[in-house]
């Protein structure tokens, strides 16, 4: 508990550890909280619904690690280099899985295959000189084939013969490998990213800014400018995000000046070690709902403790308020995943780096909600991903994903009937009484298309409901 607290307040606040006040009283408030969840593990109340997500995860992977392109490297670079000497540093060694399909036969079996082959007379297609007129079918020895065509033939054969003896074609494989990123490679790429995402930071707090302006905001001029600046912040931070989330997918194009899939691999290899890490501890503090690329959302008990205010001497912060459970996992990644590898060059002249360690690697917590709905799997052993609506404490709906209603090109029939079945979701106590008020709302629904519109008195509303938006596109282009 003393390093939570130690570690929200020093390292996430920026305030000195002797500038805290109460600091006995906030830990003898946390030691109660759990004391009290550790006499009591079983108890019946209404459960806090949490999103607990990792702020620009893969961007901040990449800045923690000096992960660039270039920068992956082989023991045979490090041979050459100046700086191969003992009990260097500048080798960070970090674990990806390569994912691929392969045909199930053994080598043995390819062989055969092949050399059966050789002593065939394939049937081509082919063209004459010019280009012109139809093309002809001509018989030719295996041997006599180009180079690509003996490939195709041998892929048709291979597919054929494992359909047969193995009954499928392909087997999914998953090896684990090794990376080695040099930490002493030119940052350009690193620094790019940190640029644009520290843009995104302050347009994020801009935004945050006026949006304060914008709820105290009582002339109708300053209303209307604080609703722009909202907006135009909002844009930018977005626009930013999608360029970031680009230097991550840009490395897994093929044919990219900078492809590398070993570095793609090491971020989404760590991304996904830090969301299994952060279900491992909700799972011992409560219950995970639905796991993201870059996130979890969970419930845990009211009884845990939440969120504390630590009172300060210093000036500028008399007051620091901070989540415990985001504080909680923010030491295990801080613990986990630092870089204590990471290296700055201090002297253009001498070649000297400097060794530090790295870690901008948080979780941001999002919450308490009231509420959120996660519709069944029509299939027995089967979860559906990304599809939940999540409601604020006032009932208002904080976050939609996945279903019709934000979709283009579907029915209004169907986005009318979500709105309103979505709002039914809040009415009654207990789990009976929210399925009556959901099945009113479905059964009126039913009805009128039961009854083929006939209590619907406005003819537009019907046609209107029944159409679909349909979004037009730009016709495919012929010719080179």
């Amino acid at each position: 508990v003393d390093r939570i607290i130690k570690f929200a307040v020093c390292h996430e606040g920026g305030i000195e550890e002797k500038k805290i006040k109460n600091f006995d009283d906030v830990k003898q408030q946390i030691i109660e909280k759990l004391q009290k969840l550790h006499d009591e593990p079983n108890i019946e109340c209404l459960p806090m619904i949490y999103h607990l997500d990792v702020g620009a995860m893969y961007p901040n992977i990449i800045l923690t690690n000096r992960l660039q392109p270039m920068a992956i490297i082989d023991n045979s670079v490090c041979a050459a280099c100046d700086f191969n000497k003992p009990g260097k540093t500048c080798q960070r060694k970090m674990n990806w899985s390569w994912r691929g399909k392969q045909f199930p036969l053994s080598k043995s079996e390819f062989n055969s295959i092949r050399q059966q082959l050789e002593y065939e007379t394939i049937t081509v297609t082919v063209q004459d000189d010019e280009g012109k007129g139809p093309p002809k079918m001509e018989k030719k020895r295996f041997t006599d084939l180009s180079e690509m065509e003996q490939v195709i033939q041998i892929k048709k054969r291979v597919k054929t013969y494992s359909q047969k003896v193995y009954k499928r074609i392909t087997d999914e494989t998953i090896v684990e490998k090794e990376a080695i990123i040099c930490q002493r490679e030119n940052p350009f790429y690193v620094n790019t990213v940190r640029t644009f995402r520290d843009r995104r930071y302050m347009y994020k707090r801009l935004k945050k800014t006026w949006s304060k302006r914008k709820g105290k905001a009582k002339d109708p001029v300053e209303l209307a400018k604080a609703k722009d600046m909202v907006l135009l912040y909002d844009s930018m931070q977005l626009a930013h995000k999608c360029i970031l989330n680009s230097f991550y997918g840009y490395v897994m194009r093929r044919g990219a000046r900078w492809h590398s899939i070993e570095m793609a691999g090491v971020v989404t290899q760590t991304g996904a070690n830090i969301i299994r890490d952060a279900r491992h501890v909700v799972d011992q503090i409560g219950r995970p709902l639905e796991l993201d690329t870059d996130g979890i959302w969970c419930m845990l008990p009211c009884t845990f403790p939440e969120n504390f205010t630590v009172e300060t001497t210093d000036k500028k912060n008399p007051k620091y308020t901070f989540s415990y459970t985001n504080t909680l996992l923010n030491v295990g990644v801080k613990d986990k995943y630092t870089n204590h590898q990471y290296q700055d060059l201090d002297d253009e002249i001498m070649r000297d780096y400097k060794t530090s360690s790295q870690c901008t690697i948080y979780f941001e917590v999002d919450g308490p909600y009231r509420c959120m709905v996660l519709p069944a799997s029509k299939e027995e052993g089967k979860s559906i991903k990304k599809r939940y609506a999540v409601f604020n404490k006032d009932g208002s709906l904080a976050e939609l994903k996945g279903f019709e209603i934000k979709r283009r090109g579907e029915l209004q029939l169907i986005k009318i009937f979500q709105s309103e079945v979505f709002s039914t979701f809040l009415q009654g106590k207990s789990l009976q009484e929210i399925y009556d008020a959901v099945g009113d709302r479905a059964n009126h629904w039913l009805d009128i298309l039961d009854n083929e519109g006939v209590t619907c008195r406005d003819v537009t509303t019907i046609c209107r409901d029944v159409t679909v938006v349909m979004v037009p596109r730009k016709p495919a282009t012929t010719g080179y």
